[in-house]
């Protein structure tokens, strides 16, 4: 059986602003996952969200396959779709989902970027308020996301704005993800996953999740074997957790965790994770605080737009493999 990890919690509400940088640097460093607390987000809007999720999945497949997921990555994504460890998987994940980003008018000129554009929104006949409640969710969680990155600016010894640059959360790509776990038991002995083990590519996610268990962590994924810990629910709080970009900034001192879902027989479980990334034109290298002449750059740079289309590629299913209604 495997333990449960005891994560730090970040108030951030507190004026204790010395305390908070000590227990976020401290989870930055051990597992890059962590719980955000008097985030700003009222926990009945909370059960709002996850009851509109909830009546999304519940629609017949076929409603749900009219806003299949598009080449801008918008829109739904069937059981199965995504591939996220293909060593390890005989098949794709045993999750649904639906992708929301920034809505663009379609003839904004940065509409025509990669994960940018129009959304794909239910009809408002079947799903009334539907579209309002998750453009609210994304604007609010957006919110959470900025004041914590203040933190995680602080801990590396940067400005607190370091991460608001036009070019970083100034105009970030930011992609809000509802997720359904649909009971299907996993059994990593056999390779089936409600999702397979990986680390995100972004800078920060956001994550919301019902009172189901299922996420687990491995803070040392060269470890032989790999040592596995849930991440239980906290309620009224959010799990964050580090993305590749950060990692990749600090130069490997703070972490971007591989994780994974596990679930058991008949369990639903809902989540939604919040990607937050940089722009698309910003290069991530390592940052001057996180170099010397003892500790050169790990990573070489990487444009953020590059980095992110390469990883969707490669863990999502060809669209020309589904039948559209």
């Amino acid at each position: 059986m495997e333990d449960s990890s005891k994560l730090n919690s970040i108030d951030l509400s507190s004026a204790d602003i010395t305390t908070s940088l000590s227990l976020l640097k401290q989870a930055c460093m051990d597992s890059g996952f962590f719980y955000v607390t008097n985030h700003g987000i009222s926990e009945e809007f909370m059960d709002q969200v996850f009851t509109q999720s909830k009546n999304f999945f519940d629609l017949p497949l076929e409603e749900k396959m009219k806003l299949l997921r598009n080449e801008k990555h918008r829109g739904y994504t069937p059981v199965l779709d995504e591939l996220l460890n293909p060593a390890n998987q005989i098949h794709g994940d045993h999750k649904e989902g639906f992708y929301i980003g920034i809505e663009l008018a379609e003839d904004d000129p940065q509409a025509q970027r990669p994960f940018y554009g129009t959304n794909l929104w239910p009809d408002s006949d079947i799903l009334p308020g539907w579209r309002q409640t998750m453009e609210r969710y994304h604007q609010q969680a957006l919110e959470v996301v900025k004041k914590t990155a203040r933190l995680i600016a602080l801990a590396l010894d940067l400005d607190a704005n370091f991460f608001e640059q036009p070019e970083m959360l100034g105009n970030p790509i930011a992609i809000l993800r509802l997720l359904h776990y649909e009971g299907h038991a996993s059994d990593p002995a056999k390779g089936i996953y409600g999702a397979g083990a990986h680390s995100d590519y972004g800078l920060i996610t956001l994550l919301a999740t019902d009172s189901v268990s299922g996420l687990q962590i491995c803070k040392d994924k060269d470890a032989k074997p790999q040592v596995w810990e849930y991440v239980e629910p906290l309620k009224g709080a959010f799990v964050v957790n580090l993305g590749d970009m950060l990692e990749r900034w600090s130069n490997g001192v703070f972490r971007s965790t591989l994780h994974r879902v596990l679930l058991g027989n008949g369990e639903d479980r809902y989540s939604i994770p919040f990607f937050v990334l940089p722009g698309h034109d910003c290069v991530v290298e390592c940052l001057p605080t996180c170099q010397s002449e003892q500790n050169p750059p790990k990573f070489p740079p990487i444009r953020c737009e590059t980095y992110l289309l390469q990883k969707y590629q490669n863990t999502h299913a060809d669209l020309s493999t589904y039948n559209r209604p």
